[in-house]
């Protein structure tokens, strides 16, 4: 089962998978560069106080997969992870990257794959919704009839 967080006045459990693709797709990134990346995405996600449950990536892009707290706006902590990244490993492995890119070009494109996971299937918590007890007990202790909700 997952692990529920606690805030203050909150309780949650939001994972996100989150892939960042290189500008032009150009196969870039190298095992040392993802090496140096992951303690930079970790104290972003540290400062908006989530988690990188975990990180791996390819030449061309990485995946991540956090464990969000609900404060987040999750383009703008997006943003913070892909510029903090960009700007450590341009200056760790500029020679390799301005092969690459010349310039001021971006390191990732603007485009982000952004996808919500969780344990149960989507049917499963749609059910689970739909067949609440539809709000308070009657006066005679009887379920008040439920709502019947459109089906999406």
């Amino acid at each position: 089962m997952t692990q529920l967080r606690t805030g203050s006045h909150v309780v949650f459990s939001i994972h996100l998978h989150i892939v960042l693709v290189t500008k032009y797709r150009r196969k870039v990134l190298t095992g040392s560069m993802l090496q140096i990346m992951k303690p930079v995405l970790e104290r972003v996600l540290t400062a908006n106080n989530s988690i990188l449950t975990e990180f791996n990536g390819e030449p061309d892009h990485v995946h991540l997969l956090i464990d969000l707290h609900p404060d987040n706006n999750i383009s703008d902590l997006v943003a913070s992870l892909k510029s903090a990244s960009s700007r450590v490993l341009r200056q760790e492995f500029k020679a390799e990257i301005d092969k690459v890119y010349w310039g001021k070009a971006k390191l990732w494109h603007d485009s982000k794959c952004i996808v919500s996971c969780g344990c149960a299937p989507l049917q499963i918590v749609k059910d689970y919704i739909q067949n609440q007890s539809g709000g308070r007990l009657s006066e005679s202790g009887a379920i008040a009839p439920s709502l019947s909700l459109p089906t999406v």
